[in-house]
């Protein structure tokens, strides 16, 4: 590699075209790969450009090249995350980390290396990726995402070849090791099915016939007794989009609210800081073919967020419920044989082996049916016994969707808001999100075009079992008879694949003033055009809205109808830190908190305790989560406590209303019990931990980045604020000493008239994972002070950058 600053790059305006090249100019070799089709098509090469924040814009002549440029330059900043994610599809963390050992949780959500081992391993030995690799277009992956996808396998495997890794999470670890094309859709498969099979994971390696070690035995209609009532309850916590660790605000606003006349776009994305799961922000360009900044999940060889030069989209965790369970009627002379009207089928055996450090290696069993795995489990709340009569299997059509790259890649070559939808009804790509869109013309879209499993009511009134009767309407769960074939799922004409619905019954919105979206279902994605008429699955109708929706809903139909709106408007928007909680819950909580005899409330631990100081700060906190609020922590730890110990009817005197669900419910009863003790024991807490209840917010919501303590805006999910910030309490250490997820990969994008988009970004947690990188914490404090990176996507930009360096990277033998 050659690397440089290379001023005179500036002076000579050397262009894309003249780096082209260059690039055909470097002799050709190949890299000594593992795999199939990398030594094959060697020679690979790219240039790629870093500007300020060492984001990285990639030039190069073919899509196998331009995957080249990608993996090398997602390995030089995230070469240890990277690496540790192909541990774990490849069904290795046991070998290497040990049985016990919990994964990040980035690409599944086993709670134990050997249960992810024991299921990715198993996705390997079936030969699903190879199948799905080979399956032609539109069902399977194009050509020009094959062609990605086994350049970024060679640029990652060239950079370990030509570089030593300094970052000590993996510096001279065995673990770390070339890769093939099928690591990286492996990769690929693996976040298509987080919604569903990784959500499984668990309960698909426990499952175990009745008779074996830990497995239940007795007749269930519903899982060990449980009322209809508890299951409903289980499966609306379990795919409910507010206790993910992935979520996020979107919304994007028509021509006719700006002062451009054009579309404005802001994206803010709620990903995990750390770990597998994390964007990596780059620019990808082939002259004349593709032109396209964002980010990608790392790992991923395309922009899964970003823009071009007319158009700019974002995604949001949606609403519909990907997967379904059929209940089995099992053969009585055989608990792994289930009837489908009367004929009995036998389960197919995946019999895996696990290596394990220190110890013998590990064998299970898992069990498939024609609907998808036995599962025992969805989560601890809903478990699914196989008994002698009873199993459960889980749908999962996702399960054979490799295709959300070329959705990706399909949408950074779309032109205008129509060309996103038409991308999306050609590739049908996304497992789990929404998408948001607005462009230059001054068009905006919201559509929940997502792969999910063809259930309609009507098929649930005819099908469901007696636990299908409750979780359909609490979730959007589905459980069918799978006894019956009758109950078999559909699939609709303009699907391209069997079983799912087809994008012409996804809920979307087009040309509205505007359309948001916060993670609740499609009905508010512009409260003055409602979105109905849709299938349970997708989605709930006319039901109270999170605190973040209503606030979103607030604020950018009060935007919206202000106009003359810029992207400067949509950066005050991201940073605002409006608390709506606050704004309806504060002032009345105040007055509770004066109204309490002698100033004291009773703790939990029946104690009594002297709140009357912590009145005056909550009448006097200015309703925000700015780092230098002072209130705002006594607030976030005093509402945390009383909406986890208060049923919401149980708190407003205004009930919801679905005639006005974004002001209601409202009006804090002051008068509710559970005011009192969430107010002491609050005031307990801090005190405890020697936090003043007027403590400015930054000064114990924080992170630490090579020694530096950075304070961090925004709130909780239960706060309801737009700039989303989860952190674990932890008072030993001073408060939320560490971000686990919210705001990540931001960026707010419009046109002005000119040749490039304006666009505004910031990526949270910063470009690298090395902390020895300069790119380590630099946006990370950015973030801190509220401050954003001006996108350079035009060539001139581009090359006038006071930070260019240029690399010419290519494979060596």
């Amino acid at each position: 590699m050659r690397l440089s600053t290379r001023p005179i790059l500036r002076r000579v305006a050397l262009t894309g075209a003249a780096l082209l090249a260059a690039t055909a100019a470097v002799p050709q070799a190949s890299a000594a790969a593992p795999d199939d089709r990398t030594a094959a098509g060697g020679g690979l090469s790219a240039v790629i450009r870093y500007t300020e924040n060492g984001v990285p814009h990639i030039l190069a002549r073919d899509y196998a090249h331009l995957g080249f440029g990608t993996g090398w330059a997602q390995a030089a900043d995230q070469v240890c995350v990277l690496a540790d994610g192909f541990v774990t599809v490849s069904g290795e963390r046991s070998r290497w980390f040990g049985a016990d050992a919990a994964p990040d949780f980035s690409l599944s959500s086993a709670t134990k290396n050997l249960s992810s081992d024991l299921y990715f391993k198993g996705v390997r030995e079936s030969g699903t990726v190879e199948k799905l690799l080979a399956t032609p277009a539109p069902a399977g992956p194009t050509e020009n995402l094959e062609e990605l996808m086994r350049g970024w396998a060679a640029g990652y495997n060239a950079w370990l070849a030509q570089n030593k890794i300094t970052d000590t999470a993996c510096k001279g670890a065995g673990w770390v090791r070339p890769v093939t094309t099928v690591d990286v859709a492996a990769r690929g498969f693996a976040v298509s099915v987080l919604g569903g099979q990784g959500r499984g994971v668990d309960g698909i390696t426990a499952a175990r016939p009745p008779g074996t070690a830990g497995s239940p035995t007795g007749p269930t209609a519903l899982p060990q007794g449980a009322d209809p009532a508890a299951a409903a309850e289980a499966a609306r916590e379990f795919f409910d989009t507010g206790r993910y660790d992935m979520g996020s605000n979107a919304v994007a606003f028509a021509g006719s609210t700006t002062a451009s006349g054009r579309g404005l776009l802001l994206g803010n994305p709620h990903y995990p800081w750390h770990g597998g799961r994390r964007f990596w922000q780059f620019q990808q360009t082939i002259p004349g073919e593709l032109n396209v900044s964002g980010a990608s999940l790392l790992g991923t060889a395309v922009v899964n967020i970003g823009f071009n030069e007319k158009v700019a989209w974002s995604h949001t965790v949606a609403t519909g419920t990907p997967v379904n369970l059929h209940q089995l009627a099992l053969d009585p002379a055989d608990p792994t044989a289930y009837l489908v009207d009367g004929t009995p089928e036998r389960m197919t055996r995946r019999t895996v082996t696990v290596p394990v450090a220190g110890g013998a290696p590990v064998t299970r069993t898992q069990w498939w049916t024609r609907y998808g795995p036995v599962v025992s489990d969805l989560g601890p709340g809903l478990p699914l016994p196989w008994t002698a009569q009873t199993a459960y299997a889980l749908n999962d059509p996702n399960a054979a969707n490799l295709r959300g790259s070329d959705t990706a890649l399909a949408m950074g070559k779309a032109r205008s808001v129509a060309g996103v939808q038409d991308a999306l009804r050609r590739t049908q790509g996304l497992p789990w999100v929404n998408t948001v869109a607005a462009d230059s013309s001054g068009g905006t879209l919201f559509t929940q075009t997502q792969v999910l499993p063809r259930i309609t009511d009507e098929l649930v009134a005819r099908c469901s079992t007696p636990m299908g009767r409750a979780t359909y309407p609490a979730s959007g769960l589905a459980v069918l008879d799978g006894s019956r074939g009758d109950c078999v799922i559909g699939s609709d004409p303009d699907a391209v694949q069997p079983g799912v619905f087809g994008p012409g019954k996804a809920p979307t919105l087009r040309d509205a003033p505007y359309v948001e979206n916060s993670n609740d279902s499609a009905w508010l994605a512009n409260a003055d055009r409602p979105l109905t008429g849709y299938e349970r699955i997708w989605g709930n109708v006319a039901t109270p809205r999170s605190p973040r929706t209503r606030g979103a809903v607030e604020d950018v139909s009060a935007m919206a109808a202000k106009g003359r709106l810029t992207v400067a408007d949509l950066q005050k928007q991201q940073f605002a830190n409006r608390v709506p909680a606050g704004d309806l819950a504060a002032a009345d909580a105040a007055k509770a908190c004066s109204a309490l005899p002698g100033g004291t409330a009773t703790a939990s631990d029946g104690g009594a305790v002297d709140v009357s100081a912590a009145c005056g700060v909550l009448a006097s906190w200015d309703r925000t989560t700015d780092s230098t609020s002072r209130g705002a922590l006594l607030f976030d730890r005093f509402w945390r406590k009383l909406t986890a110990s208060t049923p919401a009817k149980d708190l407003w005197l205004v009930p919801f209303s679905a005639a006005d669900p974004v002001r209601t419910p409202r009006t804090l009863d002051q008068a509710a019990p559970g005011i009192g003790r969430a107010l002491a024991d609050t005031v307990a807490e801090l005190k405890a931990a020697g936090i003043a209840l007027d403590a400015p917010l930054g000064e114990h919501q924080f992170v630490v980045r090579g020694g530096r303590k950075l304070p961090v805006g925004g709130g909780t999910e239960a706060l309801g604020v737009w700039n989303k910030i989860e952190a674990p309490w932890n008072a030993a250490a001073g408060g939320y000493a560490e971000v686990a997820h919210g705001s990540s990969h931001i960026q707010a994008v419009g046109w002005d008239g000119g040749r490039c988009p304006v666009a505004r970004t910031l990526l949270t947690y910063s470009q690298s994972s090395n902390p020895g990188s300069p790119y380590y914490a630099d946006q990370t404090r950015l973030y801190s002070e509220e401050r954003w990176v001006t996108a350079r996507f035009c060539e001139r930009d581009i090359l006038t950058s006071p930070k260019l360096r240029v690399a010419l990277v290519r494979e060596r033998r």
